[in-house]
């Protein structure tokens, strides 16, 4: 059964979720907005802690998704 946990350290309503296939694990980096589940990240786990450039490479892909959401083109 996969395993969902906030990830605060990333934003507000951010989340990882963990699935075990094959004996491999997957970390999935997710923002619930009011309209839509943001995807930010899927990562296959290797470490117990995640890596700082990895928690970067969220808040950057959430924050341009944000200032995106903005642009009417």
């Amino acid at each position: 059964m996969p395993h969902s946990r906030p990830m605060p350290s990333i934003g507000q309503r951010c989340h990882e979720l963990r699935i075990s296939e094959r004996g491999q694990t997957w970390r999935i980096f997710y923002r619930l907005d009011h309209d839509a589940v943001v995807i930010a990240a899927v990562e296959k786990k290797k470490t117990q802690r995640t890596p700082k450039r990895l928690l970067d490479l969220c808040r950057r892909r959430l924050m341009q998704y944000d200032q995106d959401e903005g642009d009417p083109t």
